[in-house]
C-alpha cells in the first residue's frame, strides 16, 4: 500500500489512471455494434396515402334559386331515377317577375299593334301635315304665277315659298318619326315576348330533380327552412360504383402516374386487404394540407361500401426481385453505412418501410456495423 501523502505522485496510482485511459479508447474505438450481412429477398417499393371511400358521381344538390323549402320527395337512403322530383321550392319573386313581364308584354303588343295609340297619333299628324302642305302649294304656286306676271309683292311670294318648303320638310320629318317609331316598338315587343318567356322559364325551376341514378345520401334541409342557392340541399351519388380518394404527398406525386396497382386497407375491414389501381391525379395541389388527390378504384369491391370509410393505400412505384438489401436502420445517413473497414458510400435502389436497396458499394459478403445512437 502507498503511504505518501501526495498520493497523486505514487507510480501505483498513474498506472491505474493510465490503463483505465487506454481501456476507454478501446472501448470508444471498437466495433460493438450490431452486425449484419446484406440479404437477398424479393423488395417492393411503395407510396403512402390516406384513404376514403366515396360513391362514383357524388354531387352536392343545390336550389336553382333561393326560397322557402316547401315539400321533400325523398329520404337518405332512397334510390332515384334520373329525373325524379327531389324538392319543391316556394318563391314569390318569380311569380311577381312573371307576371308583370306579361303586363309589359301585353301593353308592348297594343302599341305594336294595328290600334297603336302612338302610332295612331303620329298618323293623325301626318295627315294634318299633309292637308297643310297641300294648301301651302296652292298659295305658293298662284302666288309664283302673279310673280312671274310682275304682280304682287316679292316679299309675299318669299312668304309663300317659305311656308311650302316648311310644311315639305314637316311632311318629311313626321314621315321618318313614323317609321322609327314603328321599329322601336316592333323591338320593344320582341324583347317583352322574350322576357315573358323567360320568366316563364325560371318559374318551372321551383322543382328540383335528380340530375343521375344513384342513392340520396344525405338530406340537409327541413321543409319550411330557408334555401339558398349557395346552400347544398342534399348529396346524391352511385349505388354502386365508389371510388377511393386519396391524399398523397407532393414530395410523392411525381411517381405516380394512371393504372398502378394500389393495395388499400380500411377500419372497416381490419384484417383484410384490398387491391385497386389509380384511375385519375388531379393536379392541382392542397395549399394547406400539401398534398394532391387522386382517385382509384377496387379491383375486387368490398360487398359493403359506405361514403365516407376511410384507411390507408399503399401505392406500388416498383418491385425487384432478388435485390441486394440492408436494414434502413444500418444507414449512417442516406449514402453511407459503416464496415469493419470505416464508412462506405453506397449508391441505393428501391426502398420500403425496413429496407434499402444497395446497388453499388457493398457485396452479399461485406458485413455492415449498426451505427451507435
Amino acid at each position: 500500500m502507498c503511504r505518501s501523502k501526495k498520493c497523486t505522485d505514487c507510480p501505483l496510482r498513474i498506472g491505474i489512471v493510465l490503463f483505465s485511459l487506454v481501456a476507454v479508447l478501446l472501448n470508444s474505438c471498437g466495433n460493438d455494434g450490431e452486425k449484419v450481412l446484406p440479404l437477398t429477398i424479393d423488395i417492393t417499393e411503395s407510396v403512402y396515402a390516406s384513404a376514403l371511400v366515396q360513391p362514383d358521381s357524388l354531387y352536392d344538390v343545390h336550389a336553382p334559386v333561393n326560397g322557402i323549402l316547401d315539400h321533400i320527395q325523398v329520404q337518405e337512403g332512397d334510390t332515384v331515377q334520373q329525373g325524379d322530383v327531389l324538392f319543391k321550392i316556394i318563391d314569390t319573386n318569380p311569380l311577381l317577375n312573371s307576371k308583370n313581364a306579361k303586363l309589359n308584354l301585353e301593353l308592348a303588343r297594343a302599341n305594336y299593334g294595328p290600334n297603336s295609340p302612338i302610332l295612331k297619333k303620329i298618323r293623325a299628324d301626318i295627315d294634318a301635315a299633309r292637308l297643310s302642305l297641300t294648301n301651302d302649294s296652292i298659295n305658293y304656286y298662284r302666288q309664283k304665277r302673279l310673280w312671274e306676271q310682275k304682280i304682287g309683292s316679292k316679299m309675299e311670294y318669299d312668304s309663300r315659298k317659305l311656308a311650302y318648303e316648311l310644311s315639305q320638310k314637316k311632311l318629311n320629318r313626321l314621315q321618318s318619326e313614323y317609321r322609327r317609331m314603328e321599329k322601336e316598338l316592333a323591338i320593344q315587343f320582341e324583347q317583352a315576348k322574350n322576357t315573358y318567356i323567360s320568366t316563364q322559364t325560371n318559374a318551372e325551376d321551383f322543382t328540383v330533380r335528380s340530375k343521375i341514378k344513384g342513392t340520396v345520401y344525405a338530406v340537409n334541409k327541413e321543409p319550411g327552412e330557408l334555401v339558398t342557392t349557395s346552400q347544398p340541399l342534399a348529396a346524391i351519388g352511385s349505388s354502386t360504383d365508389f371510388l377511393i380518394e386519396m391524399l398523397v404527398d407532393e414530395v410523392d406525386i411525381v411517381k405516380l402516374h394512371k393504372g398502378q396497382r394500389t393495395f388499400i386497407t380500411l377500419d372497416a375491414y381490419p384484417n383484410k386487404v384490398f387491391e385497386a389501381h389509380i384511375t385519375k391525379i388531379y393536379p392541382k395541389k392542397d395549399e394547406k394540407s400539401q398534398t394532391f388527390k387522386v382517385e382509384g378504384v377496387f379491383d375486387e369491391s368490398p360487398e359493403t361500401l359506405y361514403p365516407g370509410l376511410a384507411g390507408e393505400a399503399n401505392i406500388i412505384i416498383a418491385t425487384k426481385k432478388n435485390a441486394l438489401v440492408v436494414p434502413k436502420a444500418y444507414f449512417m445517413d442516406d449514402f453511407h453505412v459503416l464496415t469493419e473497414d470505416g464508412p462506405v458510400k453506397v449508391t441505393t435502389g428501391l426502398q420500403n418501410l425496413e429496407y434499402v436497396e444497395i446497388v453499388e458499394g457493398l457485396t452479399k459478403d461485406t458485413e455492415i456495423i449498426k451505427p451507435t445512437q
